[in-house]
């Protein structure tokens, strides 16, 4: 029994090593945007994660204060449908990015309690699974820079 209890003590010992040696984070977030869209409506955000660490990280989570709730969404192709799904989380290996963007993976913000417009920015926290939480402000652009901004009438 004492080797046991030493074993796990040491074991207790190295859980308290690890997070400082990870330290900085190693996920540098770059290029965070989002579309304008309307209170109320559903919002995207898009983002490049760049992971400089050694060790592969995770997005487990996204949240902001302007929406109900905020999922990892992926896009994927069903025959000809796209279609999107949430992901538990998204991979980001040691030395690689992941790109969120149109199409693709994203961050899905529901029941907006106010309206993204053009020239503002919004607050994300994004959770990883080593890194932690990690505080960016999102800027918004034009719906779609495809098509031009229609007067909604209400």
């Amino acid at each position: 029994m004492t080797i046991h209890r030493r074993g796990l003590a040491a074991l207790g010992a190295l859980a308290f090593v690890l997070p400082a040696a990870a330290q900085p984070s190693g996920i540098v977030v770059e290029q965070p945007w989002a579309r304008a869209a309307l209170q109320g409506g559903t919002g995207g955000a898009f983002l490049t994660l760049r992971n400089t660490g050694s060790q592969p990280d995770r997005l487990i989570s996204a949240s902001t204060p302007l929406a109900r709730s905020t999922e990892i969404h992926e896009t994927v192709r069903d025959g000809d449908v796209m279609r999107m799904r949430p992901v538990p989380a998204l991979e980001v290996p040691p030395g690689g990015t992941v790109t969120l963007r149109p199409g693709g993976a994203h961050v899905m913000m529901m029941g907006l309690t106010q309206a993204l417009r053009p020239g503002t920015t919004l607050p994300l926290t994004l959770t990883f699974e080593r890194a932690g939480t990690v505080q960016v402000q999102v800027a918004v652009q034009a719906a779609g820079a495809a098509r031009p901004a229609a007067h909604h009438h209400h």
